[in-house]
């Protein structure tokens, strides 16, 4: 009913927007029909509470309605004139898991406009994947319906009103495994829903059948979901055991990664409060375009504008590669884009220093005599250099980036430590001057690789 996505909007960002309004336009309005019952059944203490809610709400439908006036105007008059607005969308997925043609044409071309608009960011990030999944092709291949069965059958799997519920903390107990699950023996799992009450299935359902899925095409699985989802990645690996599949149980794994937080913003997607990834790129970009301008103004406006883009979508990776997976990350500009320390800025000017060390030194001689590589910095640094395997090994066992963005933060202040301490382009000592251009020639290509592993793109000149 709202037409075709309007041209001047990235698709995924339309769609947010239609997800934002009608989630609190259908909000405000179950808060209203649950106030007047309570009026009627003159709960006064509760009634107080949903009054509360639905000032808050009404708040956010008069922001939601300045931001998208003719979006707001026209789905408020569609939910309005529908008597159950929440019935029909539940009913649209009942449909579709059915596999009924209209409701699969329907929602498929909705996420198909989300993921080109997905896509579309992605490339800039340099972010590619080799296949989409449809989730909604594991339920019509019968393979969702089928775990359900397995795991009627276990005996850890319950009904309550018509909800078939997983026992997984009962698994947890009677198979030991906390240790498995990294949990503490105290720890105590909830059982989870597998289905709702009509019948339709549940996210974590359709992921245990994923997994399963996934192990057909490899030995092993990294599960890449944020931090929020701790309980559904345990109920799905405690499934995995109670079906007999112990194998897969051990060889998946969830790496789990905060969320992001920026100083001063609350965000909520219902709410329609978000900073999306596109309007960071744009100010990571036009915020490294003004350091590049201000460093060397004589380039021509076309490479100025490339340097930055490659700059700026490397800040934005490092900041988010850089803490510890499962910590939250704070987001500051200060810190993204900061020439001084620990940020992809900070260790592209170090790649480009020694960049312009070697175009100065010309050709390196064959024979280079590395023994007269002595100085305590010199022989710091080539330690550090010599690191970078079992650092990047390390990291890659214990799915942590951020160690290799510590070691390249590391390895970029020892040169610049050694830059400034010792002489390497001015020397009468040729023999001299080519092994500590061979050292900087070293210590460029284990930056650009240690950045090159993690997604990162190494700007040559700034």
């Amino acid at each position: 009913r709202l037409g075709r996505v309007k041209s001047n909007i990235k698709p995924d960002h339309y769609i947010g927007q239609i997800y934002s309004v009608t989630s609190c336009l259908v909000e405000v309005r179950n808060l209203k029909d649950r106030l007047r019952r309570l009026i009627d059944e003159r709960k006064k203490d509760e009634r107080l509470e949903v009054q509360k809610r639905l000032d808050e709400w009404t708040g956010i439908a008069f922001e939601l309605s300045s931001r998208y006036p003719e979006l707001f105007e026209r789905l408020s008059r569609v939910i309005s004139d529908d008597p159950d607005p929440e019935g029909q969308i539940n009913g649209l997925l009942k449909r579709y898991e059915s596999k009924d043609q209209a409701a699969r044409d329907l929602i498929r071309e909705v996420s198909g406009l989300c993921i080109e608009g997905f896509k579309q960011t992605f490339s800039r990030l340099g972010i590619s994947f080799d296949f989409w999944d449809w989730e909604s092709d594991l339920i019509w291949s019968g393979r969702v319906s089928d775990i359900l069965k397995q795991l009627s059958r276990t005996g850890y799997v319950s009904s309550e009103g018509g909800v078939l519920r997983l026992e997984s903390g009962r698994a947890v107990k009677e198979f030991g495994l906390h240790r498995l699950l990294g949990v503490t023996k105290d720890y105590d799992l909830p059982s989870v829903s597998l289905t709702r009450s009509d019948g339709t299935t549940l996210y974590i359902t359709r992921d245990i059948a994923y997994s399963i899925l996934k192990f057909g095409l490899c030995n092993r699985v990294i599960n890449v979901v944020g931090m929020e989802q701790l309980h559904e990645q345990l109920h799905v690996r405690v499934a995995l055991f109670v079906l007999g599949m112990e194998a897969m149980a051990e060889r998946q794994r969830h790496f789990s990664f905060g969320l992001v937080k920026f100083p001063g913003e609350k965000m909520s997607s219902r709410r329609g409060r978000i900073i999306t990834l596109d309007e960071v790129c744009d100010e990571a970009v036009r915020r490294a375009y003004l350091e590049v301008d201000k460093r060397t103004p004589t380039l021509d406006e076309l490479e100025k504008k490339s340097i930055a883009e490659t700059i700026g979508i490397g800040a934005i990776k490092y900041a988010l590669l850089s803490v510890e997976p499962a910590k939250e990350v704070e987001y500051s500009w200060d810190r993204v884009i900061d020439f001084e320390t620990n940020s992809a800025p900070f260790i592209n000017y170090g790649y480009t220093r020694a960049n312009g060390i070697l175009r100065r030194l010309g050709k390196i001689g064959g024979d280079v005599r590395y023994e007269m590589l002595t100085h305590p910095l010199e022989t710091r640094l080539i330690l550090t250099i010599a690191k970078f395997p079992n650092v990047f090994v390390e990291a890659a066992e214990k799915l942590r980036p951020d160690i290799l963005t510590s070691y390249a933060d590391l390895l970029t202040k020892q040169f610049h430590e050694y830059y400034e301490h010792v002489d390497i382009t001015h020397l009468e000592n040729v023999e001299l001057r080519d092994a500590r251009g061979s050292l900087v020639e070293a210590l460029r290509t284990v930056l650009r690789n240690c950045m090159g592993v993690i997604g990162i793109t190494l700007a040559e000149r700034m």
